[in-house]
């Protein structure tokens, strides 16, 4: 490794997960033999075979309506679902189960089977974006759900299953722990120094400058100072939402643009379609307010090197805590290097 950050060797601390993060970036030197880079193979506009796909069949027997833009429906295999069996409950203080409650959906983004989201034109993404905040309003108003997750999972890389540009909804009658845990180290944090965790986040990576890698009137996004995977963005909207709901047309607009902008700077840094995990962290839909919580958009892509995925392995899986061979500062000069205007438009 060359450059300012060769020889890089050092923890930081992750405020919202209140862990050490140690970054070795000296060790990317070491000897490797992995896998090939994953590219997605080529694939039509429409594919018979593919159960997203405008008109098709799915394994539930119905049959995709010819849609044009965003297609929402119930996933054929919940994940949760209010028709869930019924469980006897807690068998003691240690051991207890319930019912597996709740709704999945899927949001098809496009008939298209062959595009993304970065290659899709910001008015498509918009449309994507709007019906996330429709699907997060009709949440809010049904009893039975106390929080949902969007999320996305793009390329083999990450597992999914289907290359259609698709996402999952998974709307619960429980708190996803790593929201749970963000609002009670942002509680903690306000009544420790008085003000917000994420606006405090935002400001030092306002000051710093070197992190951030799209920015617009109402939305910014950057590979935070603390970031684990080594492409790892985070995206808010610059005033305070605790979920999609609460956004203006112009405030929805301008977060999908700069998310635009990010996901098309990772395609292009690698020169494929660059895969992610991707969860809109939201508040819960419970009723109770949750002013000291931000929404924001949270990608976490595999992928630190050409070929090299990000392997979980002794201290992350055994030992609980984080080894990141690449320093944020250096991802996002990498990232920052890269003109948005050689983007080839899809047609």
């Amino acid at each position: 490794m060359e450059g300012p950050f060769a020889g890089k060797w050092e923890k930081r601390w992750h405020p919202l997960r209140e862990e050490w993060v140690v970054y070795s970036a000296h060790r990317n030197a070491r000897p490797w033999q992995g896998a090939d880079l994953i590219k997605p193979k080529p694939a039509p506009e429409y594919d018979p075979k593919c159960y997203l796909c405008p008109g098709n069949a799915r394994v539930s027997g119905k049959n995709n309506p010819p849609y044009k833009d965003v297609f929402i429906f119930d996933n054929d295999h919940p994940v949760v679902g209010m028709t869930a069996p019924s469980v006897d409950g807690i068998e003691n203080d240690l051991y207890k189960k319930e019912s597996a409650k709740g709704k999945a959906r899927v949001v098809c983004y496009d008939p298209r089977h062959n595009v993304t989201l970065s290659q899709m034109k910001l008015e498509g993404v918009f449309t994507v974006f709007k019906a996330f905040r429709s699907q997060m309003q009709d949440f809010l108003s049904d009893q039975a759900i106390k929080f949902v997750l969007i999320f996305e999972n793009k390329g083999e890389a990450v597992g999914v299953s289907n290359p259609h540009p698709h996402c999952q909804i998974y709307a619960t009658d429980f708190v996803f722990k790593y929201v749970e845990q963000q609002i009670a180290i942002a509680t903690k944090h306000k009544g420790k120094t008085g003000r917000n965790i994420f606006e405090d986040i935002i400001t030092c990576e306002q000051k710093d400058k070197v992190r951030i890698i799209a920015e617009n009137k109402n939305a910014i996004a950057f590979i935070p100072f603390f970031a684990r995977y080594a492409y790892e963005v985070m995206i808010f909207p610059k005033a305070q939402h605790a979920s999609l709901i609460s956004l203006t047309d112009e405030e929805l607009r301008d977060l999908a643009q700069v998310f635009h902008e990010v996901v098309r700077k990772l395609d292009m840094n690698y020169n494929m379609n660059f895969p992610y995990v991707m969860s809109l962290m939201q508040a819960p839909v419970d009723g109770q307010e949750y002013n000291n919580f931000r929404m924001h958009i949270w990608l976490q892509p595999p992928y630190r090197q050409p070929g090299l995925v990000k392997y979980l392995a002794g201290p992350e899986i055994g030992g609980g805590n984080f080894m990141a061979d690449t320093m944020p500062e250096e991802k996002a000069a990498e990232l920052n290097k890269i003109d948005l205007a050689n983007y080839t438009e899809e047609q």
